[in-house]
């Protein structure tokens, strides 16, 4: 069976990183829905998703270059405090949005706050690791016609209106 685009593909998963670390997983009870074609999943994970029947586990592991990408030094940059509304507080670790020119949302990480300068990183925090996903594929079936409208699940394991 090969999943096709505009289906719900319901699934349960343990993504670690490459020192075996769990950084992110599924239960029975709460498990992960997406509408595949729509890169609501990393590419060539779906790509793998894909290839897979219901019932079945598979063990995926992705290089940075499939994943998120390499680890660049040139998307850490130093701003100033006055960047950010007045009075905020900015603390290390910090998760922020920031809006491009062409009107894109990008976020960021702040690495440092020294006095005025803030340094903050626009890497995705999974840049320049390895990735390794256990899955195991619960369900597929046909996307509701409101669910391509909206462009995502609905329902247990997706969006909830």
């Amino acid at each position: 069976m090969a999943i096709k685009d505009n289906q719900v593909v319901t699934l349960n998963f343990t993504l670690k990183d490459e020192s075996g670390q769990i950084i992110d997983s599924t239960t029975d009870e709460n498990p992960f829905s997406y509408l595949s074609g729509n890169d609501q999943v990393l590419p060539k994970l779906e790509e793998n998703i894909n290839s897979m029947i219901i019932g079945s586990k598979k063990n995926v592991i992705l290089e940075p270059e499939d994943a998120y990408g390499r680890y660049r030094e040139e998307a850490v940059q130093q701003v100033s405090r006055s960047e950010f509304p007045q009075g905020m507080e900015i603390e290390e670790g910090m998760s922020f949005m920031a809006d491009t020119p062409d009107g894109k949302h990008l976020s960021f990480t702040v690495k440092k706050v020294d006095g005025d300068d803030v340094t903050v990183d626009f890497n995705h925090p999974l840049a320049g690791k390895k990735l390794e996903f256990d899955l195991e594929l619960l369900d597929v079936r046909d996307a509701t016609p409101e669910e391509l409208q909206h462009g995502h699940v609905h329902g247990p394991g997706g969006h909830h209106h």
